[in-house]
C-alpha cells in the first residue's frame, strides 16, 4: 500500500491515546499509519515524531508518527473536557480530506465520546458511521462488525429499540442489503457473498403468530434480491444463526437491529472485533469498543482491537487499489 493510514485521535480522555501508542508498538513493520491529534495527550513515554505529511509516516519505526493537531487543553484520563469537543471532529474531518485526496490510503478512527460532542460541540449525528457518510456527500452506507469468525452488518443502528420495526423500511434493508453485497466483493474480495437476512422477531414470526415483518417487509426484499441473482437467504431465526455450523453457511449476516448484531460478535472475539463502514467512497475501519473512560491511564487497556482495525484497513485499501 503506497499511502500510510490516517488514524484520529477520538476522545482524548479515553483510551484512544493508549491503545494508538499500543498499537505502534505491536504491529513493527507494518501497516503504516499516523496519528492525527495533540502529543500532550499521549501516554508520557510514548515514542513519538512529528510529521509534516502523510509521506513522512513511511518505513514504520519504534516510534509513533504524529501529524499534530492543537487541541484547547490537556486531557486528564477518564475526565471529559468539553473545551476539546470541537478538536475531537476536526480531526475527524481532517482525516477524511488526507484519504480522499489520496494522501492517506484509508481511515482508522479512535473512539468518540458522542453524549460529549453532542453537548459541547453540536454534534448532530448518532455516531461515527452517519458523520462520516455526510462528509462524504450523503453516501448511502451502512456499519459491519468484522472478525475472522464473523461479519454481521445491523439495518438499523442508534435507535431506540421501540423505534425499530418503523425504521426497518423495505427500502432500508434493500439499501444495506445491496451496501453489504457490493462491500464484500470490493473490499473482502469474495467474487459471490452469501448474505443471511434475520427475522426481527422470535423465531422469525413464526409465520406471522409472533409478528408480521418476516412476512410484509424482511422476507419480501430477500426474494426480490435472490430473484436478481445476489446470494441472500432468509429470514432466519437470529437465535440459531449464530453457533458454529451456522456460521459456516454464510459469509456475512444482516440483522434487523444494533444488539441483535453485535451481541454475537463482542461475545464470539470482543478483542479482535473490527467497525466497518461500508459503502463510503474509501475505506474506514474503527475498534468495536468504546472510550472505556472507567480505565483510562490505567495502562489496562487492549490495542488488539485497534490492531485489527488497522491490519483490515491495510487490506482493505490493497484491494481497492489493485
Amino acid at each position: 500500500m503506497a499511502a500510510p493510514l490516517a488514524l484520529t485521535c477520538g476522545e482524548p480522555a479515553g483510551i484512544g491515546p493508549e491503545i494508538a501508542a499500543g498499537a505502534r508498538a505491536a504491529l513493527g513493520a507494518g501497516p503504516d499509519f499516523f496519528w492525527i491529534g495533540d502529543p500532550r495527550h499521549l501516554p508520557p513515554g510514548t515514542p513519538w515524531r512529528e510529521i509534516a505529511c502523510p509521506a513522512g509516516a513511511a518505513g514504520g519505526g519504534p516510534e509513533l508518527p504524529v501529524l499534530v493537531h492543537p487541541f484547547r487543553a490537556a486531557a486528564t484520563p477518564g475526565r471529559l473536557d468539553r473545551r476539546n469537543a470541537a478538536q475531537v471532529l476536526e480531526v475527524i474531518a481532517r482525516a477524511v480530506g488526507l484519504v480522499r485526496s489520496g494522501a492517506a490510503g484509508g481511515l482508522v478512527t479512535c473512539p468518540i465520546h458522542k453524549a460529549a460532542l453532542m453537548e459541547a460541540a453540536g454534534f448532530a449525528f448518532p455516531g461515527h458511521t452517519e458523520y462520516l457518510a455526510a462528509l462524504a456527500g450523503g453516501a448511502e452506507v451502512a456499519m459491519m462488525l468484522a472478525s475472522p469468525l464473523l461479519r454481521v452488518v445491523p439495518a438499523t443502528i442508534h435507535i431506540p429499540l421501540a423505534e425499530v420495526p418503523a425504521a426497518l423500511t423495505a427500502e432500508r434493508l434493500e439499501s444495506v442489503l445491496r451496501v453489504t453485497e457490493a462491500a464484500l466483493r470490493l473490499d473482502f474480495g469474495l467474487p459471490a457473498p452469501r448474505i443471511a437476512v434475520t427475522g426481527l422477531n422470535p423465531h422469525a414470526g413464526e409465520e406471522g403468530r409472533i409478528g408480521r415483518e418476516e412476512i410484509e417487509v424482511i422476507g419480501p426484499v430477500v426474494t426480490k434480491l435472490a430473484a436478481e441473482g445476489l446470494r441472500v437467504s432468509g429470514p432466519h431465526a437470529a437465535d440459531t444463526l449464530f453457533h458454529p455450523a451456522a456460521r459456516a453457511r454464510y459469509d456475512a449476516a444482516v440483522a434487523m437491529y444494533h444488539d441483535q448484531a453485535l451481541i454475537p460478535i463482542k461475545t464470539l472475539d470482543f478483542d479482535g472485533g473490527v467497525n466497518v463502514t461500508l459503502g463510503l467512497p474509501f475505506v474506514r475501519t474503527s475498534p468495536d469498543h468504546g472510550t472505556a473512560l472507567d480505565i483510562a491511564g490505567s495502562g489496562r487497556a487492549n490495542p488488539a482491537s485497534l490492531v485489527a482495525a488497522l491490519r483490515l484497513a491495510a487490506e482493505m485499501a490493497a484491494r481497492r487499489a489493485r
